[in-house]
């Protein structure tokens, strides 16, 4: 499967803003927003004159990138959001949300959610007691993520630098156990992530 191998902080600077893809480095000043808040590349901190369809390609290409998630899926995701009641954006956003691995990194079981992802891959958490090793699992309200194995250094080490780290309103997370409940899925107010993504509605609608 095709993924992306280069520099995550480039990203960041491309979209103009923190994406939270390198875990605890994000929230120091050692972060390359902080010290080059201009896009990558010899034109970065030239003049842009984006069009409508311009932003609303890159408001979708941010979303992709703050969940990691490649364009097939995030399709099929606006897809499902499309049937549901409600507004669609709304939907959508609840359903990356939702995704296993977004709440292993939620929870502060993993730095990024790229190491969630990997952490999941090797089986390391189960979902009502089942384990599950697909990081796009789409948990349901009632569920609850558990940490299979407590010795694991990489998971003791993030559950403790993370530990200050807010936690959403819809987890519960016990780190004594290692356990997060999903209590319910989260309303967009309920979503911390900046974004408009009525542009991503409107880009995948025309």
């Amino acid at each position: 499967m095709a993924r992306y191998t280069g520099s995550v902080c480039r990203l960041c600077r491309r979209e103009g803003q923190k994406l939270f893809l390198k875990g605890e480095r994000c929230y120091s000043e050692k972060c390359a927003l902080v010290r080059r808040n201009y896009a990558p590349g010899d034109h970065g901190q030239g003049r842009k004159k984006n069009s409508e369809y311009g932003v609303q390609v890159r408001t979708k290409q941010k979303a992709k990138r703050y969940y990691g998630v490649l364009e097939s899926q995030f399709r099929k995701y606006y897809e499902m959001a499309l049937k549901q009641q409600g507004i669609t954006g709304d939907n959508l956003l609840r359903i990356l949300e939702s995704r296993l691995d977004n709440i292993v990194y939620r929870a502060g079981f993993a730095d990024s959610r790229a190491e969630a992802r990997q952490l999941i891959t090797h089986r390391h958490f189960s979902v009502n007691g089942v384990i599950v090793n697909v990081p796009s699992y789409l948990c349901k309200a009632g569920d609850t993520v558990a940490v299979r194995h407590g010795d694991l250094e990489v998971i003791k080490g993030a559950i403790e630098a993370n530990s200050a780290r807010p936690k959403p309103v819809w987890l519960d997370v016990d780190g004594e156990h290692m356990t997060a409940l999903v209590t319910k899925l989260p309303e967009r107010s309920e979503i911390d992530f900046e974004i408009e993504e009525h542009n991503i509605i409107e880009l995948y609608s025309k």
